[in-house]
Formats: C-alpha cells, structure tokens, sequence
C-alpha cells in the first residue's frame, strides 16, 4: 500500500514538473513567434496554446515510464491532435459525423487525420496490453474514445483539466500499472490547470487528446472484458452525444 501511494505520487509530481517546466519554457521561447501559439477562446481574450505540448509531453514522458508503447501512444495522440490545432484552425466543422461526410466527398479534414491516427494509437495500446482480439479492439475503443471525451468537454476554461482530474482520481486506487499512468496524466492536467482557469492558456487538441489517451490507457491497463466492454459503451455513448456533452460541460461550473 505505502509503495503504491509513493509510485503513484512520484508519477503525479514528475508529470506535474514536466508540464511546468515545458509550459514556461514554451512562452519564453515561442517556437515560430508568439502569434503562431495564440487564439481566441469563447470569450474573445487571446490565450496561448502551450498548455498543451506542454502536457503531451508530460503526459507521453510519464507514461513511458511505466509502459513504452502506451508513452509513444500518448505522443501520437497529441501530436494527430496538434496537426488539427494547425491545419484545422478555421474549419468550424466538429464531430465525427462531419468531418466523415466530408471523407465520403473526398476531402481529407484535420480531423479525419486525427480520428484515424488516435484510433490507430489506441490499438496500438490494445496490442501491447491485451491479449486476446476482442480486448485489443475494445482497449482501442476506450483509448480513442478517451482521448475524444477529454476533447468534447474542452469548451470552457479549466473544464478538460478538471475532467481529467476527476475522472483519473478513481484509478488511483487500484493496484498496478493503471494507478500509475493516471497520476501521470493528473499530474500533467493539475500542473496548468491554474492557467487554463485563468484564461492564459488552453490545452487545444494537442492537450486534450493526449491526457484523454493516457486515461483511456490507464483504464485499459486497469480492467479485464467487463470493465472495458463497459468504458467502450459509454465513450461511444458520449462520442454519439457529442454536442450534448459539449453543452453540458458549457454549462458546468456556472
């Protein structure tokens, strides 16, 4: 129990420096000019998107750590999620049903990029976790569909980092692997959540992706067919009620 609590807490304060450190670095930097991170968010003010390579990174270092191919599928999750931050700026389409409608009339969005690379990502984690085919295939559902959820409720200031935070904090009492790889990416979401409520910064898809991946991760990693036949529905569920669970997490918080 007490070495559990110590990995767990080790895992959580290093995601947290890493973000950090990545985080202030960004913004002294400014890789390509400081306009090239800054967009408007719902209010109009301008915030910067370091907040999220910051936590990728985080997320994707932490996580490797525990288990090298769920690192590399954090990284991948991010970086499908940050060609869309760049490539898919001005498009206003959202949800999986555009941009597929989209894709049946021949054009490749950002965000048909990103559904395949995340879907790919997360069987990827499926391969390495689980043995038999179905559970691949579910453990990929969950880490794509993760990885969706924390994006969908990505409305507000603070609302995705919160999401992370209270849906990671459960997994911390399990034993093994999965605890890990939880306190990473709520280490990772605490470390600029701060910031994010104070409209200096936003996660972006390039944040959101990828702490919603180390989640799905840490619930593939923590759950046999039950557990993850059940995660798989309600992602799904959530994913079909896209909009909806966008306008709930508008409305949270006040």
């Amino acid at each position: 129990m007490i070495d559990r609590v110590r990995r767990n807490g080790s895992a959580l304060v290093l995601a947290a420096a890493l973000a950090r450190t990545g985080l202030t670095a960004l913004r002294a930097l400014s890789p390509g000019g400081r306009e090239r991170w800054e967009r408007q968010n719902h209010a109009g003010r301008t915030v910067d998107l370091y907040a999220g390579p910051a936590c990728a990174a985080a997320a994707a270092a932490g996580t490797a750590r525990v288990r090298p191919a769920v690192g590399l599928a954090v990284l991948a999750a991010g970086t499908c999620g940050a060609y869309d931050d760049v490539a898919g700026a001005g498009d206003d389409r959202r949800g999986f049903r555009a941009h597929l409608a989209a894709l049946r009339d021949g054009e490749v969005t950002s965000g048909t990029v990103k559904l395949f690379g995340i879907s790919a990502a997360g069987l990827a984690v499926g391969a390495a976790l689980k043995e038999r085919p179905l559970d691949r295939v579910l453990a990929g559902v969950v880490v794509a569909g993760a990885a969706h959820f924390v994006n969908l409720v990505d409305v507000r200031p603070g609302r995705a980092a919160a999401a992370v935070l209270a849906l990671g904090a459960p997994g911390l009492l399990r034993a093994g692997p999965g605890a890990e790889t939880a306190a990473v990416a709520m280490g990772a979401a605490a470390a600029v959540l701060p910031d994010d409520l104070a409209e200096r910064t936003m996660l972006g898809d390039t944040g959101a992706h990828a702490l919603g991946a180390a989640l799905g991760a840490a619930v593939v990693a923590g759950n046999g067919r039950t557990g993850l036949a059940a995660h798989a529905v309600a992602l799904v569920a959530a994913a079909a009620l896209g909009e909806r669970v966008s306008e709930a997490a508008r409305r949270s918080l006040g």
